[in-house]
């Protein structure tokens, strides 16, 4: 059977990150369904693409006379100038840009850069109930075709053997200690500055896991860890691997994630598969993510986060049938189910060009 679908991989040339983890669970799922496609992006041991990535595809990018339709995984890729004469499909991630405090001018190039895939695409699929409401609210902005589809499809994650050993090998200095965990880019939406604000209140160490930050807002965590004398209480940990971070996730008391922005939510789903209990805050797609299986801060003052935070290990640590309930309600964010759901839209689309 020819293959007659281009799935976007780029992204995986970004390791460490949400959107390289979905990358690689759709390459997986697809490949252990055996579904004919032919993937897009930087070729590698592990990733088998057909079409290799190149810069110049930004202008110009031809496609297998084969290809039917082509999966866009990431609604501001540059790489497939023309999809003339085939079927689009493009995966929204989130819009948090619009709401963000940031100049005119930028945001406007960035709603150039996403017009160029949105406004041509036959099918939308937005990662979260959240990001479809948001889309259907700005819609206009990106100038849709009128025959264009929206549909909702969680993001899937590949989740670890949990029967494996995860043990804090290379971080010693955490032996013996109770440490809360945060996993994400220092950016001023990911408010992690609300979490040190809140360790006054607690007894804890703080674990930061970093893949990318700004440098304002970094600089500014790092004044405050120094003139509040949390040197020895909170450890920043920069790219690290999938089984070192499995095992932070593993070891720790509790994952912190009071976020002002997301489109969805990957670190809390990763926690929650461990059984371990997430604080999260109750804004865009983070109540839909955590659902009745997470605890969520009422606002981000310092006494109330931590009593919410007591509170919750509290209710967590005397009911123990809370972890497997926690575990279960993550399972249904596994690759393969994102992947099932994809494919049965590809063939959708496949069935009526």
């Amino acid at each position: 059977m020819d293959a007659k679908v281009i799935v976007d991989l780029e992204r995986l040339r970004y390791p460490n990150t949400g959107l390289a983890e979905v990358a690689a669970g759709l390459y997986s799922g697809l490949t252990e369904m055996e579904f004919p496609a032919i993937f897009y992006g930087s070729r590698s041991e592990v990733f088998k693409t057909q079409l290799s990535w190149h810069n110049i595809h930004r202008f110009w990018h031809p496609l297998p006379s084969s290809a039917k339709l082509v999966h866009i995984l990431h609604q501001g890729s540059s790489y497939f100038p023309n999809t003339r004469g085939i079927k689009k499909i493009v995966t929204l991630h989130d819009l948090n840009f619009l709401h963000e405090n940031i100049a005119e001018v930028k945001k406007k190039k960035i709603i150039k850069s996403i017009r160029r895939n949105m406004d041509d695409a036959d099918y939308v699929v937005c990662i979260s109930e959240f990001v479809k409401n948001d889309y259907l609210q700005n819609r206009h902005l990106f100038d849709p075709k009128p025959s264009q589809e929206i549909k909702v499809i969680h993001n899937g994650l590949r989740f670890p053997d949990t029967g494996s050993k995860l043990a804090l090998t290379k971080y010693g200095f955490l032996e013996g200690k109770k440490y809360f965990l945060n996993i994400g880019v220092l950016f001023p939406k990911k408010n992690q500055v609300s979490i040190l604000r809140a360790l006054t209140f607690l007894e804890e160490d703080l674990v930061l896991v970093v893949s990318a930050g700004k440098s304002e807002y970094e600089a500014e965590i790092l004044r405050y860890i120094k003139k509040n004398k949390l040197e020895d209480r909170v450890h920043i940990l920069r790219n690290i691997t999938d089984e070192d971070k499995y095992a932070l996730i593993r070891n720790c008391e509790a994952l912190l994630h009071p976020s002002l922005a997301e489109g969805f939510g990957i670190p809390p789903i990763e926690a929650m598969y461990f059984g371990k209990p997430v604080f999260l805050s109750k804004l865009t797609s983070l109540p839909e993510i955590g659902g009745t299986h997470a605890f969520y801060f009422e606002d981000f003052t310092p006494e109330n986060m931590a009593a919410v935070i007591r509170t919750g290990l509290g209710k967590y640590n005397a009911q123990p049938e809370m972890y497997k309930q926690i575990k279960d309600w993550a399972m249904q964010f596994d690759y393969r189910k994102m992947t099932a759901n994809y494919v049965r839209l590809y063939q959708e689309v496949l069935s009526s060009s």
